[in-house]
């Protein structure tokens, strides 16, 4: 993996020969675990200039360029996570001659705040062909971390790390953008602080010359200059110069999107036993072997009827932007008897073909190591470029679940890649309730499927079970028995990490933002270290906890697992208000957890410790009682709420898993969703029509 340093170039194919399509990814930490900042990306055509809104691709606008750049979202990592995007570089449009990468904080933040910002490059068989590490952010709300380009008809990478003290409205400059403020003389400062650093830039940033040997000096970026004088415009709005003299246009993204509503019509049936028609049925299902085949089946197909969706499982495999098409039970040759994986993948681009094995487990079953190790030499042998393994399991850091031995000897080199049950949930359920998808017909499809796979008789259920490892080792808490250093503990953080980003995918799936685990460790830990250590204060003190980031949460969602009390604890620390007095705070407090439940637990904070503590129950009449009897200063309120754990592995009504789930749920649902949030959310800037 070549290191870069800021200003210095290389080209892609001097570094790997499968650069077609690659993988960027943004990544950084925070100390509190709250640190986050928004990616952008801009397609650029030989004046340096957009040629209209939609070469803009953001969080509200995620696929650009004919499907050629595309937003994956967060990924967790073992220090945090990170921001990846997806290029198809044989497919970026040929207009466009340079992309550029940027993130932006929003809420007034700072990336001098963060640790660890960083830029990794991957090739379409998940190599790291680059890393950049931006040392010297600074106090800035914006930042270009770097930059793909042709020159003499091949892609390059250039490491800018170029931040802007003036924020937004000095990288939008400097990109030949303009971004109007309007700031309202009535709005609060926390509003107007979003409206300022919040949104997004939509414009070009003029690029250094091409050096000999791979090295420049700095990127020649022009100084940011303030931005021309315009009428006022909404807030959030984005416009280009040309703008200035023609009639104002609604902001808006590229096109509009179908997705479907919550709540389903009123049904026609004449009593509950009639059960709707389904596209895809369930009751025939009577073994796994079965289960298997229909949910493979199932999924490849809606995956080509469905460009969007296809394309969002795809992308992060290294696949290209083209034409799908999807097989089963294919069998091909493999020495004395053939092999038939559960099904194939085939992507054409420019006569170009990407073709991917796919092996399927369903209903909790393991993948089998010599199954999959006998696809990755046939995919080797034939010149496949992927193998993926589809299963209930949740991979950690992005991993394999399963260890195959490579042959150093061949040339064409195969990835394997995993994908869960839980995640094809989430990524249609974004779809089809939040970002949209091109047609009402793909709305369905994808109900159809979610239908599916959420049917308890599908197999498809997600992660399910803590391993052979949980009952012993809650057993050995028990007796007192478990000492420091038994493996045992280490398998069940395993399993607890993995059933916790289970969590994060259903709860983000359900309220299109973005859910993440939280990370405090800083960036280099090793995450087998990590989960030992882990592991020894499991054992010692008979806990196992986590926190999750849900993004316009005003606190981090706590989560711990007493495996002694056998209870289950979710909570928020939530900050108190800036002004008024202390009862007037407590009060408003109160005020927001109306519709609480009567046992929410509420615990004052103060500098250095905690203070008073109560249930909403007793406190509602008498909010005073949350107060410090000797008026310390109050910092904050701790919300919590207690469940009781189930004993099974995960299998049963009452499992540990369910019970897992449930309490996230009712904890949101009744606590967090009353919260008020503003001042933490991004404001919802979208481009202004380019003309």
């Amino acid at each position: 993996m070549q290191k870069m340093i800021k200003g210095a170039n290389i080209g892609l194919a001097s570094l790997s020969d499968n650069v077609g399509s690659v993988v960027m990814s943004l990544g950084w930490s925070s100390p509190t675990g709250e640190g986050d900042a928004d990616v952008s990306v801009l397609l650029l055509d030989g004046d340096g200039k957009v040629r209209g809104d939609a070469d803009f691709c953001f969080y509200n606008n995620p696929v650009v360029g004919n499907g050629s750049v595309q937003l994956l979202g967060k990924t967790p990592t073992s220090d945090g996570d990170e921001d990846r995007i997806s290029f198809d570089l044989d497919a970026v449009p040929a207009e466009v001659e340079q992309i550029v990468v940027a993130a932006s904080r929003y809420g007034g933040a700072r990336f001098g705040d963060l640790d660890d910002l960083r830029l990794t490059l991957a090739d379409g068989s998940g190599d790291s062909l680059v890393q950049f590490s931006v040392e010297d952010a600074g106090a800035v709300s914006a930042c270009v971390f770097g930059e793909l380009y042709r020159r003499d008809g091949a892609w390059k990478f250039r490491a800018v790390g170029q931040g802007y003290a003036s924020g937004l409205a000095g990288l939008a400059t400097d990109f030949g953008v303009d971004i109007d403020d309007d700031a309202d003389a009535a709005a609060e400062a926390d509003v107007e602080a979003e409206a300022e650093s919040g949104k997004e830039p939509d414009g070009p940033r003029g690029g250094s010359a091409d050096e000999p040997g791979g090295q420049a000096g700095s990127p020649a970026v022009p100084a940011p200059r303030a931005p021309e004088p315009a009428p006022a415009a909404p807030a959030g709005t984005v416009r280009t110069p040309s703008e200035e003299t023609k009639p104002r246009a609604r902001p808006r993204t590229a096109r509009k999107k179908v997705t479907l509503p919550r709540a389903e019509k009123k049904t026609l049936a004449e009593n509950d036993s009639w059960r709707t028609a389904r596209l895809f049925p369930l009751s025939a299902l009577k073994n796994d072997r079965e289960r298997e085949t229909r949910a493979t089946s199932v999924l490849l197909s809606v995956m080509t009827q469905v460009p969007e969706f296809g394309r969002r499982l795809t992308a992060g495999f290294g696949a290209p932007a083209g034409r799908m098409e999807t097989f089963t039970e294919v069998s091909l040759p493999h020495g004395d008897s053939p092999r038939r994986p559960d099904g194939v993948i085939r992507v054409e681009r420019a006569g170009k073909l990407w073709t991917a094995l796919v092996e399927t487990k369903t209903n909790g079953n393991a993948l089998k190591p010599d199954q999959v190790q006998a696809y990755m030499d046939i995919a080797a042998r034939r010149g496949y470029e992927a193998v993926i393994t589809l299963s209930n399991d949740v991979a950690l850091d992005g991993t394999p679940l399963v260890d195959v031995r490579i042959d150093g000897r061949r040339k064409h080199k195969v990835a394997l890649w995993h994908l869960s049950w839980a995640e094809v949930r989430h990524q249609a359920q974004m779809l089809i309730r939040h970002e949209g998808v091109g047609s009402a017909s793909h709305a369905w499809l994808l109900r159809e499927l979610l239908h599916y796979l959420q049917h308890e008789h599908s197999g498809c259920h997600g992660f399910q079970n803590m391993g052979a490892a949980w009952v012993p080792v809650r057993k050995a808490i028990d007796d007192e028995t478990l000492s420091q250093g038994d493996p045992r503990a280490t398998e069940v953080i395993e399993s607890w990490e993995r059933l916790v980003r289970q969590v994060c995918l259903g709860l983000g799936g359900e309220l299109g933002h973005k859910v993440l685990p939280v990370q405090r460790a800083k960036r280099g830990t090793d995450p087998r270290a990590r989960r030992a250590a882990l592991a020894d204060q499991l054992c010692s003190q008979g806990r196992l906890h986590s926190e999750l980031r849900i993004e316009g949460t005003p606190g981090i969602l706590a989560i711990t697992a007493d495996l002694r009390t056998r209870k289950l604890r979710t909570s928020i620390e939530v900050p108190a208000a800036e002004r008024g007095y202390p009862l007037s705070r407590a009060k408003r407090l109160i005020r927001q957890l109306a519709a609480a439940p009567a046992d929410l637990h509420i615990e004052t904070l103060v500098e250095g410790g905690t203070g008073p503590r109560g249930t909403l129950e007793r406190l509602r009449p008498e909010p005073a009682d949350i107060l410090p009897k000797d008026g310390a200063e109050i910092s904050g309120f701790r919300l919590s709420l207690f469940k009781g754990m189930g004993n099974g592995r995960g299998n049963a009504e009452t499992g540990f898993i369910r019970s897992v789930d449930e309490a996230v749920d009712r904890f949101h649902t009744h606590v967090i969703a009353h919260l008020e949030t503003r001042g933490t959310r991004r404001p919802a800037a979208e481009p202004a029509e380019a003309r």
